[in-house]
């Protein structure tokens, strides 16, 4: 993307600061749940990564946020001289997106790692931007002034040194860990990957979430924890339970007239 001035609004419906906030609290499995119960993408193969990522900051929790994408090329130093001003026409194309905000980094190094994106400087920087992390198929360095900083990262490993690491292109589809994530999109990741939702499923996530881990507790999770007198009667009550939760599920989560 080259104008510096222009900027993506969030795909699909608006989400609230609260409701994310509160899909904040649920772990990125949880939000699969939901998200699996209402999709009509391949619940196989679509919206997750392929690839594993690593989480450096698992302390710091889930990150929700909208897709900012930038591409890098650390082992290339021509990038610098072909647009000497891409740092801050990059900068200011992540200070115009909505937040709360995650960078998304296509390093198109990889497999191999030559240099990082990120220190405690881009940390800094970014977190003052509105970002409150980062997933990225490249490095991160500084690891310990990213956390102190509060800015989290799903990376594949650490390096030492930044090398040529510049914006070539920004604004821009992404493919990271073995899924595209398109500027905008509606980001939730944590220790276990992330999950990139398509954006005509994000205004009813939170529902989703919520009612899919209510049915799993009311119902299998229950019956699993029951202390029934013998084992042939745990494994038909899980049984039952497993019924009551499909209907449950068919009823609810899979309603046009809730849910869209």
């Amino acid at each position: 993307m080259q104008d510096k001035e222009r900027a993506f609004t969030p795909q699909g419906p608006g989400i609230d600061d609260g409701t994310l906030l509160r899909l904040k609290r649920w772990n990125t499995p949880s939000v699969y749940n939901g998200w699996e119960s209402i999709t009509r993408h391949d619940a196989s193969k679509e919206a997750f990564n392929s690839e594993e990522p690593r989480d450096f900051m698992p302390q710091l929790g889930p990150m929700v946020g909208y897709a900012v994408t930038v591409v890098i090329e650390p082992s290339k130093e021509r990038h610098k001289k072909q647009r000497p001003d891409a740092w801050s026409q990059y900068r200011r194309y992540v200070a115009h997106q909505p937040g709360p905000k995650v960078v998304v980094i296509q390093d198109k190094d990889k497999p191999a790692v030559i240099g990082s994106f990120w220190g405690e400087v881009n940390a800094n920087i970014h977190r003052s931007l509105g970002c409150v992390g980062t997933i990225t198929d490249g490095a991160i360095r500084d690891y310990d002034e990213m956390k102190h900083c509060g800015f989290k990262a799903l990376a594949r490993r650490l390096c030492v040194g930044h090398a040529h690491a510049w914006p070539i292109s920004w604004g821009e589809p992404v493919e990271v860990f073995g899924c595209i994530i398109q500027p905008g999109q509606l980001i939730h990741a944590d220790q276990h990957g992330f999950l990139a939702i398509p954006p005509e499923d994000g205004a009813a996530l939170l529902s989703a979430t919520s009612t899919m881990d209510r049915h799993e507790c009311e119902t299998v999770i229950a019956a699993a924890r029951s202390h029934t007198q013998s084992m042939d009667d745990r494994l038909d009550q899980i049984d039952g339970a497993a019924r009551t939760f499909a209907d449950r599920v068919q009823t609810e989560c899979r309603s046009a007239g809730e849910w869209g």
